[in-house]
């Protein structure tokens, strides 16, 4: 009987073997400091692949999709099947599965990852879609990862409203970043410091004067990194 997940999981693996470059591999690896070998083949031809592949093999429900994303991302031997697994959770195809239950799936992604090229794609594109789209109920949660032990959960919760410009949530926003200053848990580490001048430096885009006022308010507790990233561009 046909397994639409295996199925697809096995066309996918396929078909980044076929693009592989042994070349690239390593410096790839290297670069990314990952601890999981890469094929080799680069964003642009997997991004193509991803599209031909989701399009003409589409899953027939949430279960699938879901189970399609997470045997792509637990049993990948390359990194580049992460990659996959990350673009076929947020295809076209699978928008109606895109509530707060996908949150589950989220936070085991983004815990399991553990590094910036996955975590950063997970926060700002497929967590904050969920937060811009159903407020009430990601609100919560996003709060809750801000105070987590877990320090990519936390990178997430300060990354979720980067797209949101004229739109965030500046309450949240204040939250999650005192709740991540230098003096906080995970403060001195630099994915944090950095993702706390990020959402600053991004914000200070279309509300300058709440940044610098945010950045005077907290001054002793926030880095040195945070500050000057906040303050970048004004």
């Amino acid at each position: 009987m046909p397994d639409p997940v295996r199925d697809l999981v096995r066309l996918v693996r396929q078909r980044l073997a076929d693009l592989a470059d042994p070349a690239r591999a390593e410096p790839m690896r290297a670069y990314m400091k990952s601890p999981m070998p890469y094929r080799g083949v680069t964003a642009q031809p997997l991004r193509a692949a991803c599209r031909e592949l989701y399009g003409a093999h589409p899953l027939p429900d949430r279960a699938a999709w879901e189970g399609c994303v997470r045997t792509l991302w637990d049993e990948a031997s390359y990194r580049e099947e992460r990659y996959a697994a990350t673009a076929l959770a947020g295809h076209r195809l699978y928008r109606v599965h895109q509530d707060p239950a996908t949150l589950a799936l989220y936070r085991h992604l983004v815990v399991s990852g553990a590094w910036w090229d996955h975590v950063d794609t997970l926060a700002t594109h497929h967590v904050g879609g969920l937060l811009a789209a159903y407020p009430v109920e990601v609100t919560p949660v996003i709060r809750s990862w801000a105070v987590d032990e877990d320090l990519w959960l936390r990178r997430t919760a300060v990354l979720s409203q980067l797209q949101r410009k004229a739109g965030t949530d500046l309450e949240l926003l204040r939250d999650v970043l005192e709740a991540n200053l230098e003096d906080s848990l995970h403060g001195r580490e630099f994915f944090v410091r950095k993702a706390v001048g990020w959402a600053l430096r991004q914000h200070a885009r279309v509300d300058p004067g709440w940044v610098v006022a945010f950045v005077a308010e907290h001054e002793p507790r926030l880095s040195g990194l945070s500050r000057r990233e906040a303050l970048k561009h004004l």
